[in-house]
């Protein structure tokens, strides 16, 4: 089982317990958090070129949250899993710490690493091994030509490989996340998945690449549609092999989300379902867009615009199914609608036939370019408080 049984009962519990009070308190919309995105840095190790999380000035790069906010975040969230981002958390020095905190919380922690640093660092980590609270995320592609493409360096596959069976011998849950672009062949990641299921693995999150505005590469990110075909084409694969001696391939995700890729069902996004904490504070809307931040998690679920965001609403929502986007619109679906999300759940993603009527763009708002005013705010706080403490330091020598 992709997802243990104990965090299905506690992510579940915790959803109806946010339906029930949503229904006593007369509001149609029941708003929270699924999953908190900790960014703890922004600094990396690796430069994708379909990535859009690294292009800052060495200044915010070097900037880090302290094991405190990361926790405070946590506590103020409340979100029942926690996925560590980045950037490359391994990079943090106190990565583990901030997880310990987590898991002592009784949160799910995935933590997302391109796994360069995953064997080296992994003694900090052994108290976890087994430890049904904490999963290692490692990112991979595809194999090993493809990944080692995706993230323009060469034994990257091969050492995250190395790295995941590692893990699994010392007895940690270790999942892959996937993401696939433009030009990506359905036999091929069909193929991959097989691979990965051998590996022992114990579940994949796969999803196509969001548009970055800021990413090198801006000619392999899919539409909606290309992203439809892909999935029913890989989907349709992964029938065939069902019966064979192939393993079948675990998912991470819902079913509901999976039959979305797939172009049965008509989502719209729900942006507050993955909120994001990073150096900067509450990144406005979400985890894949940043245009303003919010000081408190409380500003950011009250104070944020969320219609003007989503596909059908925004440009640069335009083509995005990503996961961190649609994973909790399909979670709340299967509350509204167990008997469908079993139906899906046994049959797997529809892979014939019509697909669901896509969203209209004709009312979608223009793109705003925001990136230089952020990063330009952020060098002056940095700036500033770099004065500040210098002039504490100055006064408390002056005092000796």
């Amino acid at each position: 089982m992709a997802v243990p049984l104990r965090q299905q009962v506690d992510v579940g519990a915790y959803v109806a317990g946010q339906h029930f009070k949503a229904f006593l308190k007369g509001q149609k919309t029941a708003r929270y958090p699924l999953v908190l995105m900790l960014e703890p840095l922004f600094r990396c190790n690796l430069a994708c070129a379909g990535c859009g999380k690294i292009d800052y000035p060495d200044a915010i790069l070097n900037q880090r949250l302290s094991v405190k906010d990361a926790l405070a975040a946590v506590d103020e969230c409340g979100a029942p899993v926690v996925s560590i981002a980045g950037g490359e958390p391994l990079l943090h020095k106190d990565c583990a710490a901030i997880a310990r905190g987590i898991v002592e919380r009784k949160k799910y922690v995935y933590l997302c690493t391109n796994a360069l640093l995953m064997e080296k660092k992994m003694d900090q980590y052994m108290e976890f091994a087994g430890n049904p609270y904490f999963t290692w995320s490692v990112h991979l592609d595809g194999s090993k030509d493809e990944h080692d493409k995706s993230v323009c360096q060469q034994g990257v596959y091969v050492k995250a490989v190395e790295a995941i069976k590692k893990a699994k011998l010392a007895g940690f849950r270790c999942n892959i996340n996937c993401t696939l672009f433009q030009g990506t062949n359905p036999e091929r990641v069909a193929q991959f998945f097989d691979d990965v299921m051998e590996m022992g693995v114990d579940g994949m999150t796969v999803s196509p690449g969001y548009a970055y505005e800021r990413a090198p590469d801006q000619e392999h990110f899919l539409n909606r549609r290309a992203t439809k075909e892909l999935f029913r084409g890989i989907f349709r694969l992964g029938e065939k092999s069902q019966g064979q001696a192939k393993q079948k391939w675990r998912f991470s995700q819902s079913g509901l989300y999976m039959d979305f890729l797939a172009g049965n069902q008509e989502y719209h996004c729900t942006p507050w379902g993955n909120p994001t904490r990073n150096v900067f504070g509450w990144q406005r809307p979400c985890y894949l867009v940043g245009e303003g931040y919010a000081k408190t998690f409380k500003e950011l679920m009250e104070d944020t615009g969320w219609d003007q965001y989503g596909t059908g609403n925004y440009e640069k929502c335009a083509d995005c199914m990503v996961h961190s986007g649609y994973e909790a619109t399909a979670v709340m679906d299967a509350v509204k609608n167990p008997l469908k999300a079993l139906a899906v759940s046994l049959r797997g993603p529809k892979t014939e036939g019509e697909m669901a009527p896509e969203i209209s763009l004709a009312n979608q708002r223009p793109a705003e370019f925001v990136f230089k005013a952020h990063v330009e705010h952020e060098l002056a706080r940095i700036e500033t408080d770099a004065k500040a403490k210098k002039a504490a330091m100055g006064a408390r020598e002056a005092a000796e």
